[in-house]
């Protein structure tokens, strides 16, 4: 079946109307950005008033600046992951080489790994779980904690610098 044998319909859903939408934009421009300014000529030819488009760019930078701070939140839960990682390597280590020590075989050492792995298992599939209610909490949480300690830290740099003139 060719490209030519297919008949469009009589109408289209929403989305479907986005994505058809968002494929012939892309294909029409040869560059990777559009200026502000074509994305409001686009938008005149597509009839759309410029208050919803102003409201639409409006709620996309929003999204996009909730996106960057999750994206950020993400990478200090790997770093976390990572240290715990390399503290459970530490500590097991450790123990299995007194264990070889004392005793010459592994024996109990391998209890204390298991019972240290089981913590560090839950904790990996809960920094790699990023949706859901307990995820919005935690970082809801990070955040506000990022957002105090700016805040000190600016109150903190005002302050000595009001001290020292």
């Amino acid at each position: 079946m060719s490209a030519s044998d297919v008949q469009p319909p009589q109408s289209y859903r929403k989305e479907e109307v986005q994505e058809i939408l968002h494929l012939a934009i892309a294909r029409k421009t040869e560059v990777e950005e559009l200026s502000r300014t074509q994305l409001w000529e686009i938008a005149a030819e597509l009839d759309i008033d410029a208050a919803v488009l102003q409201l639409a760019e409006k709620d996309w930078l929003l999204q996009k600046q909730q996106q960057e701070k999750k994206d950020e939140f993400n990478q200090y839960r790997q770093r976390q992951l990572k240290r715990k990682f390399i503290r459970y390597g530490i500590i097991n280590s450790f123990v299995i080489l007194l264990n070889l020590l004392a005793a010459g075989t592994l024996s109990w050492s391998l209890y204390i790994l298991i019972l240290l792995g089981l913590p560090l298992a839950l904790d990996t599939f809960k920094t790699f779980q990023t949706e859901g209610e307990e995820y919005e909490k935690a970082f809801q949480q990070w955040y506000f904690k990022k957002e105090m300690k700016a805040s000190i830290s600016s109150l903190w740099n005002r302050i000595k610098t009001a001290w020292l003139s």
